[in-house]
């Protein structure tokens, strides 16, 4: 019964995101085509006014889903992403990362772990993407320009810390 729910629960969350999606393309093709800022609490009225009863079609949520479109439509590695999390963990995720990595990295780690909101706000104020790099296994590097012909020094991240 339990896991009839969670299925459940994951299809409604992919077509909300889908939904989200296809807002947030509209907005942000409109914008291109010069929409006033005015048009976007205007829309958001007459959703409320369609859609009584009904959450997410706030003004500033359909900034986000506009926001949302803008910056992970031309990224070919984000793009497969979007309906794997729920929107508040996309919002987070969007309000915090700044780069396509960094955001990659927390979809995945959302997705893998099941982190609620409150656990990937902690992990990503605790830096957990940028410690995952530095714990990345050793680096090589060739010294030929001293002229230690055919020798590779492997240099791990902690001899890089002293």
């Amino acid at each position: 019964m339990r896991q009839a729910q969670y299925e459940a629960l994951k299809v409604v969350n992919t077509q909300l995101i889908h939904l989200y999606w296809e807002i947030g393309k509209s907005i942000a093709e409109k914008q291109g085509e010069n929409w006033g800022k005015a048009i976007v609490p205007k829309l958001s009225k007459e959703l409320q006014n369609e859609f009584p009863g009904i959450g997410g079609f706030s003004a500033g949520n359909l900034w986000l889903m506009s926001q949302f479109y803008t910056e992970y439509q031309s990224v070919e590695f984000l793009v497969p992403l979007v309906r794997e999390i729920s929107w508040s963990k996309h919002i987070t995720i969007l309000k915090k990362c700044k780069n396509n990595q960094e955001r990659q990295f927390y979809i995945l780690s959302t997705k893998k772990f099941g982190l609620t909101k409150n656990v990937l706000i902690h992990q990503i104020e605790n830096k957990t993407f940028e410690r995952y790099l530095l714990n990345q296994t050793n680096f090589e590097y060739t010294f030929d320009f001293l002229n230690l012909a055919c020798r590779t020094f492997v240099i791990t991240t902690e001899m890089i810390r002293r």
